[in-house]
């Protein structure tokens, strides 16, 4: 043990009566309230319904838990179907497990659903959502420190991470501190949501270009900590390399260069993100801009 180092809670899950409550349940929670309330505030500040984000994450929330649920076991089938498993425990959401890049793909299949039954603009909409998104993942990585797991290689550096016996990957039980992986992931995004809300307030960025601003910044992040993590899944590395760490790079290439399609395009951002209502393209000049100090103006005090 180091001299300073993070320790490990003791227990993850407490119980009212026979009901478990789940620290890393709680955790992912917290961060669908918190990706729900900021994704409002962004959605109504674009021209959106109050109330919509809210309808669509009825939608997005149980798609995106399947789809990370799903991701999750494919990838790290050995865990529930290897020898000496229990394939039923597939099933255990709640004992951890979501794989954020299924989460994120049917999670998008929900939204587009619920933004088609709301009459909202599915790109539009992303965009809003994507730093609440970011932040949503920053507070679900603390549930992996409450069940000592996905951390990173032994170090000795003051902030190690100190971790029970009975939760150490196989070859590493001699080690006491590892490098937390949980606390580098959550500083990231939350880094990674400043940025998108910065950057969309200072270009303005529509048509899906926050969304992927988003997606690349998490991907540049998510490789290189995925790098550093010893936990026995996916242990088929393709060319030295995690699945994870190549699918950072496939999606966030995939992201750039939707980013750059999407600029050339739509320069601007959309003044409409209803359905039913007449669009304006904001890239095409009509001769009548708008100051930003003018009532309406997407720049305005209070836009987003």
């Amino acid at each position: 043990m180091t001299f300073a180092s993070i320790p490990s809670p003791g227990q993850g899950v407490w119980y009212l009566g026979p009901v478990p409550i789940r620290a890393y349940a709680l955790c992912i929670i917290l961060g669908v309230v918190v990706a729900i309330w900021l994704g409002e505030k962004r959605w109504v500040a674009r021209g959106g319904k109050p109330g919509q984000v809210g309808d669509i994450a009825i939608w997005a929330v149980p798609f995106g838990l399947v789809g990370g649920r799903l991701y999750h076991v494919a990838t790290d089938w050995r865990l529930y179907f290897g020898e000496g498993r229990e394939p039923i425990t597939a099933l255990y959401v709640w004992q951890g497990g979501l794989g954020i890049w299924g989460a994120i793909a049917l999670g998008a299949v929900g939204a587009y659903i619920g933004a088609r039954r709301n009459n909202a603009k599915f790109l539009p909409l992303a965009d809003a959502l994507a730093p609440g998104i970011a932040i949503a993942q920053a507070i679900g990585r603390w549930g992996n420190w409450f069940n000592q797991e996905l951390y990173g290689r032994p170090t000795n550096l003051p902030w190690g991470l100190e971790i029970d016996v009975e939760h150490r990957e196989d070859g590493y039980t001699q080690f006491d501190t590892f490098h937390p992986t949980y606390l580098y992931e959550f500083f990231w995004n939350l880094g990674v949501a400043g940025l998108v809300i910065w950057a969309d307030r200072r270009f303005r960025l529509g048509y899906g270009r926050a969304f992927a601003l988003y997606v690349m910044g998490y991907t540049a992040g998510r490789g290189w900590i995925e790098y550093l993590r010893i936990d026995q899944v996916q242990e088929d590395d393709v060319l030295g390399l995690r699945l994870n760490v190549w699918t950072s790079i496939v999606l966030f290439l995939a992201a750039l260069g939707f980013f750059l399609w999407s600029r050339r395009r739509h320069p601007g951002r959309e003044d409409q993100v209803l359905r039913d209502g007449p669009e304006v393209d904001s890239s095409v000049d009509t001769g009548a801009r708008r100051n930003p100090g003018d009532p309406g103006s997407p720049d305005a005090p209070g836009g987003a």
